[in-house]
């Protein structure tokens, strides 16, 4: 569409002047040239030699009385000529998308027709593609996000850097947040420390005793949960029914967690058996090994084994597998706690 002129015209001498620019530009002596015919009427035909564009764009022509002198086209007709073939480019252009538009139109109504939204799960690999996703999804989110929160086995301060450059913004413009931990997370500095930036109401903070996974939902319309245990791959859920059922999740899980200002929850009952060493028992029933105890819990495997060697102490076991019929013996998990 845009024209360039690469090999310019003929000069006196027989050669070709090297004058190339778009047909959208005039070059600096052409814009001179053509101002000055514009002026006075008419100009030499020697005189326009360093500007063969001005032939080229067809701002000059003949001068019918003297063949020696060209005179100016006037800019209105110029610019007409110029932007003629550009309309009619331009009206093709619309009647092909009004053809397009007609075609699919039958397709789109089946497609508004399905039941489930063929995007509504999208997976998202690799953590560049997730933290863009939930970049996006937070400076969206207007009202609540809802987040778990499981506590690492190392504390991770990058992690907690891009929270909070995520978490700041929404909370200055209003949108309410809550964010489940596991009880361990008392006792992190790190963590302890990130809380201490949301001291404004706009952030509520509670602590269970056991988290399964990762989950952020922000304005009950996208959820974002990990499908790998080393989060580089995850699922962004835009599905209405699983979002919805995710929320309840997470509401199940809030009323039955201890708000963090509340205290430590670690308490011994009078048979010296603390509350997370009654959930480390009822994970003991359940089968799990210690490390798969120690991830659920949000402790390293030698602390676990620690609250485990208090806990056959209190129950006065000599041995694991002994240990595991104490507890069912002892009613410890028919307690209500």
């Amino acid at each position: 569409m845009f024209r360039t002129l690469g090999g310019g015209d003929l000069v006196a001498n027989g050669t070709k002047a090297t004058h190339p620019h778009a047909v959208t530009e005039l070059c600096v002596e052409g814009t001179r040239l053509y101002s000055n015919a514009l002026r006075t009427g008419r100009i030499l035909r020697a005189d326009v030699e360093p500007a063969p564009c001005l032939m080229e764009f067809a701002l000059l022509q003949p001068d019918p009385d003297d063949a020696n002198w060209l005179r100016p086209v006037p800019p209105s007709v110029a610019l007409a000529q110029r932007l003629n073939p550009l309309e009619r480019e331009i009206a093709e252009q619309r009647r092909q998308s009004i053809a397009l538009s007609e075609l699919f139109e039958p397709f789109m109504a089946l497609s508004a027709q399905e039941a489930t939204p063929t995007h509504s799960i999208t997976v998202l690999e690799g953590l560049d593609r997730i933290n863009s996703a939930l970049d996006l999804a937070t400076a969206q989110c207007q009202v609540e996000m809802l987040t778990i929160q499981p506590s690492g086995h190392r504390s991770s301060e990058n992690r907690l850097v891009e929270a909070l450059d995520r978490d700041r913004p929404m909370s200055d413009r209003g949108v309410r947040i809550r964010t489940l931990y596991q009880h361990t997370a008392r006792y992190s500095p790190e963590r302890l420390a990130y809380v201490d930036q949301f001291t404004d109401g706009k952030a509520e903070y509670r602590t269970i005793d056991e988290l399964v996974e990762r989950l952020i939902i922000c304005d009950e319309t996208v959820a974002f949960i990990p499908i790998r245990d080393d989060r580089q791959v995850a699922l962004e859920i835009r599905h209405t029914g699983l979002v919805r059922y995710l929320v309840k999740v997470f509401e199940f899980m809030w009323g039955r967690a201890v708000p963090l200002s509340a205290g430590a929850p670690y308490e011994t009952d009078p048979d010296g058996i603390t509350d997370i060493q009654h959930s480390i028992a009822k994970l003991l029933i359940e089968g799990h090994v210690d490390e798969a105890i120690a991830r659920r819990l949000g402790m390293n495997v030698r602390t676990c084994r620690a609250h485990i060697a208090k806990l056959a102490t209190a129950l006065g076991s000599g041995s694991r597998a002994q240990l595991g019929y104490l507890i069912a013996q002892s009613g410890l998990l028919d307690q209500e706690r």
